[in-house]
């Protein structure tokens, strides 16, 4: 059993909600980010999603793309991702680590070279956000037989008509986009959000997370509330671009943990 599938499992036996944190490699630096990162597990993350930092992130706000600038400004590349994952995974063995972001920089590095690379530091799944279901034989097959999840999103515009290509060869845990839009956009509604959590769940046995505008230990609470995970990525990344310390962004990051799991 894969990390991500025993932890799913875990959390569902104790009746609880999974908590998944999103931030940028390299952001605002190596180091800082490194102690973030190590300190998530502690603040109650039960998946840690890290960006791939790129020059071009069409799918994301400002926010996130701000992160990217400040981390690749600060000399940051998919070998020092790698390198992160790998310093993680020497005190975790573990918490599952998911890499986010954009073909290119896979595509850049080669696709055999990146998954063997990824695989080797500790690396669970990707969701590569630019690569629909209908080039699945580019990365995410190959992914699959290098024991990679590959993980999709859904969105409020995957109708019942497309849905069923989305899962096709989907693993891990679905991503629900709760809004249509960039990252950092909106607020997620529960009302909007849970009839869609249950319309995926209905055709298919993984995990629904639920992503994009949850800012709030109340908003994180609500989505817990309808899906099986929720993912904070651009209230945390706004953290760490005020200058917070990692004890600060950790302190924060335990406030939205405490939430998705008061439910």
């Amino acid at each position: 059993m894969s990390r991500i599938d025993a932890r799913f499992a875990s959390l569902k036996a104790e009746g609880k909600t999974a908590f998944v944190s999103f931030i940028m490699a390299g952001d605002p630096n190596f180091d800082t980010c490194m102690d973030i990162v190590c300190g998530l597990p502690a603040a109650g993350v039960d998946v840690i999603e890290l960006g791939m930092p790129f020059t071009d992130p069409m799918a994301d706000g400002p926010s996130i793309q701000l992160a990217g600038q400040r981390a690749l400004g600060a000399g940051h590349t998919m070998a020092k991702t790698l390198e992160m994952v790998r310093a993680f995974r020497a005190g975790d063995t573990q918490t599952p680590i998911i890499l986010m972001g954009y073909y290119n920089p896979i595509h850049s590095m080669g696709v055999d070279a990146f998954l063997a690379a990824a695989k080797a530091a500790g690396v669970d799944g990707l969701i590569v956000v630019d690569l629909p279901p209908e080039e699945d034989d580019e990365l995410c097959l190959p992914a699959n037989r290098a024991g990679l999840h590959f993980i999709r999103l859904a969105t409020p515009t995957t109708d019942d008509r497309r849905l069923p290509k989305v899962l096709e060869n989907t693993s891990g845990f679905v991503y629900y986009v709760s809004i249509t839009g960039i990252t950092g956009a909106a607020s997620a509604q529960s009302a909007d959000v849970g009839p869609e959590v249950a319309r995926i769940k209905a055709a298919t046995d993984l995990p629904v997370c639920v992503g994009f505008g949850i800012r709030t230990p109340d908003n994180a609470a609500a989505i817990a509330r309808v899906a099986d995970g929720v993912v904070v990525g651009t209230a945390i990344v706004d953290r760490i671009a005020k200058g917070d310390s990692a004890a600060e962004v950790l302190a924060f990051v335990k406030t939205l943990t405490d939430g998705a799991h008061s439910v």
